[in-house]
């Protein structure tokens, strides 16, 4: 499978209508092809099934280098999985390559879930993540919080995973300086989801840090708080 060949399989499946309106929509200029996000993520899921980890690999620089959004889309959910045997790194890798290109939200997002999940399965790359937190890039630092919102919705959590929930908190407060609207809007979505797990200590980040948020950004992270 080489990318020119994904590509036109995306394409095939394209309205013709979509794509002025998602110019319109993401407000960044690059090509798009109206393709539906169901329909992508049905293509990766046989291109996941039939393609060696070093092909799929090869497959997503390609299609991330296109600039395509729908491309970029499947890259990202190429990578998408719990278990990538027999070695993650050169996904992890990969993905982490990709945050300096990031330039709006959806496609940012897709990377993000992606590297969730590598986290997830080796939780010492919070030490990477960290290093986000202080990027100049706005993207790359927002990364730092969407990347590790499975901590946030942890129940019973074991030691490791307390001290990296904590540890996010810290980098979550550091940011309240900034008042990037998606960066309070990152900060509240991890409150938030957040909250449906440890209320008590969604509570006391907001009874301390609540001030330095913008006020939509905290009525958005208490909105499940009692």
């Amino acid at each position: 499978m080489t990318p020119e060949n994904a590509i036109a399989e995306i394409k095939a499946l394209a309205d013709p209508a979509k794509p002025a309106q998602m110019l319109a929509y993401h407000k960044v200029d690059r090509p798009y092809l109206g393709t539906a996000n169901p329909d992508i993520e049905s293509l990766c899921k046989t291109w996941r099934a039939e393609l060696p980890l070093n092909d799929r690999l090869a497959l997503c620089h390609g299609l991330w280098a296109s600039n395509i959004h729908e491309a970029r889309i499947a890259a990202a959910k190429l990578l998408t999985q719990a278990r990538i045997r027999p070695d993650d790194t050169g996904a992890w890798e990969m993905l982490c390559s990709w945050l300096p290109d990031f330039d709006a939200w959806a496609i940012a997002d897709h990377v993000c879930i992606a590297a969730q999940k590598r986290i997830v399965a080796d939780p010492s790359r919070l030490d990477t993540v960290e290093e986000w937190t202080t990027s100049p890039e706005m993207w790359t630092r927002r990364a730092a919080l969407v990347a590790t919102l499975p901590f946030a919705r942890l129940n019973n959590l074991k030691p490791v995973e307390q001290e990296a929930r904590e540890r996010i908190l810290t980098w979550a407060a550091s940011y309240l300086g900034d008042k990037d609207w998606f960066i309070q809007k990152a900060v509240a979505w991890w409150l938030r989801d957040l909250s449906k797990h440890d209320p008590a200590r969604t509570e006391a980040f907001l009874a301390e840090f609540g001030d330095l948020m913008k006020t939509w950004a905290r009525k958005e992270a208490g909105q499940y708080l009692q």
